[in-house]
């Protein structure tokens, strides 16, 4: 059976932990050649080792173009193109409204906002015609919940870039979709949910029950990267146990 994305070239940005490294491990065995990026080279060469083959870390931070311009430098002397961009690094602490300072809100922003508009601005003169673009927005950007105030907003753009890159980069056929997770099992996850208590309460939000795993997400992904999303641009992809629809 033919690989689904046999002999491409992938960047996943955040790509050492949760649903980063579970689409990295997924889009090596549908075939292709996965970059990964992290701020860390210990948990960076870890998600290496785990995958084995066909993947490469590039230590970098997503929010300095600097460090985008040496990770772009690399994989086009190496590759000379890349196929497939999933815009995955994002994060931020939870902040209610009248506790926002101006470090949170630069902080989330310059990581959820500014590092994607850059992330694939600068991917561009790699991405021949008819690549594929995947940003990682979040159910947060049509629910309001409780000091996701700043975070939501920056998904809300996430999702609208979606929409407008379309447009931009209609004539070279590259197709730009969102993933929108649900409440998903990821080491980001367990951090702010540290208490069981809290991560049931979590759990029981979402129609199916239970947390979404990174594989899961990983999946549609992949399938947004394929050509079997060939006629699928502009979209918002929910991955949300129908926590976001009912």
């Amino acid at each position: 059976m033919s690989k689904k994305l046999e002999g491409k070239i992938a960047l996943i940005t955040g790509g050492s932990a949760g649903i980063g490294l579970a689409t990295a491990k997924q889009f090596v065995e549908e075939g292709a050649y996965v970059y990964i990026t992290g701020r860390r080279q210990p948990e960076l060469d870890a998600a290496v080792a785990s995958i084995g083959s066909n993947i490469k870390g590039l230590q970098g931070d997503v929010t300095k173009l600097a460090d985008l311009d040496r990770i772009y430098a690399q994989i086009g002397k190496e590759k000379g193109r890349l196929d497939i961009v999933f815009a995955n690094a994002g994060g931020g602490p939870l902040v209610p409204l009248g506790s926002i300072t101006e470090e949170h809100y630069d902080s989330v922003f310059d990581v959820n906002v500014k590092a994607v508009v850059f992330t694939v601005q600068k991917a561009l003169p790699l991405m021949p015609n008819g690549g594929s673009i995947v940003l990682n927005a979040s159910i947060v950007s049509i629910k309001g919940f409780p000091a996701f105030s700043i975070y939501s907003a920056t998904k809300a753009a996430v999702r609208s870039f979606a929409r407008t890159w379309t447009t931009d980069l209609k004539d070279r056929g590259i197709r730009v979709n969102a993933v929108s997770p649900g409440p998903t099992d990821t080491p980001l996850l367990n951090e702010a949910f540290s208490n069981p208590d809290a991560k049931k309460a979590l759990a029981d939000t979402v129609v199916m029950g239970r947390l979404g795993r990174p594989e899961e997400l990983a999946k549609a992904v992949v399938f947004l990267a394929s050509s079997d999303a060939s006629f699928i641009t502009g979209i918002e992809l929910f991955v949300d146990g129908g926590a976001a629809q009912v």
